[in-house]
């Protein structure tokens, strides 16, 4: 399985700083590239390790940063239709938008994410930002939220975005349930993509995010639900929203990168 790993760390219009965690996602996956080519006893990691190619963007330069849009589409564009497995390392979620626009639309999303990014509140900004870049799509594929905490939105607006959300306390009293309903979205697809916001999880795991909420999802919680929506469809998995300026110990470091490393050997059938 070929696999191509574009890093993305856009991090303007919210949530500075989090450009530097999908800089260190990327590190994260050379030194599992590095390690395992030191490694003459067979390994997991041999299944993908020499498939896999890292791309990396930058948004040094004032030219760089009003251009990203077009060039996330282009970057999206071109590694779909190369048939690989996607990695995309964005920055704040906003990173995520190009790839969302270039999926193709009867794609199944299934977002792991504490808030809905479609915000239309008093104190919301009307132009396009971290919080409420969804709006401001120029396409969208089909998208469920996993692990969302908001308590203001409304249904009838929630619907206009998502096929579904299953908010963090449904999952707290049936996660069987859940998984089993994930599972059946994902059967009836062609293709799934797992778009995960690091602020799904519970910040007593992943506390490395700007904006933490409680009663998030567990490490063991998000397995059981990726294991349910499955890897024989999965097209890729995107992340965003790490702050290493945040971080602890870097157990939010360790709890991503272990988790790509995990849907690589997954997905390559390790």
């Amino acid at each position: 399985m070929r696999t191509t790993a574009i890093v993305f760390p856009f991090d303007s219009f919210g949530n500075s700083g989090t450009g530097a965690g999908a800089e260190l996602l990327a590190d994260a996956l050379r030194e599992v590239v590095d390690d395992t080519a030191e490694e003459t006893r067979p390994v997991r990691a041999h299944a993908y390790a020499g498939k896999l190619k890292i791309k990396e963007h930058r948004f040094d330069t004032m030219e760089s940063l009003a251009d990203w849009k077009a060039t996330g589409r282009q970057a999206a564009k071109k590694a779909l239709a190369a048939g690989d497995f996607l990695l995309w390392l964005g920055g704040n979620h906003l990173s995520a938008l190009p790839l969302l626009e270039e999926l193709a639309p009867d794609t199944l999303v299934v977002q792991f994410d504490a808030h809905l990014d479609i915000y239309n509140l008093h104190d919301c900004t009307p132009e396009q930002c971290h919080g409420n870049f969804l709006l401001h799509a120029e396409r969208l594929p089909r998208i469920v939220n996993v692990g969302s905490r908001d308590l203001f939105l409304t249904a009838k607006h929630v619907g206009k975005t998502f096929e579904a959300v299953y908010a963090t306390d449904r999952i707290a009293a049936d996660l069987d349930g859940v998984a089993r309903e994930l599972k059946e979205l994902a059967a009836g697809a062609p293709r799934v993509w797992i778009d995960l916001d690091a602020d799904a999880f519970d910040p007593a795991f992943l506390p490395g995010v700007c904006e933490p909420m409680p009663f998030g999802l567990s490490p063991p919680q998000v397995l059981a639900l990726v294991q349910a929506i499955g890897f024989e469809k999965l097209a890729g998995l995107s992340v965003s929203e790490f702050a290493p300026g945040r971080d602890v110990r870097d157990a939010s470091l360790q709890l991503l990168g272990w988790l790509l490393e995990w849907v690589l050997g997954m997905r390559s059938g390790a």
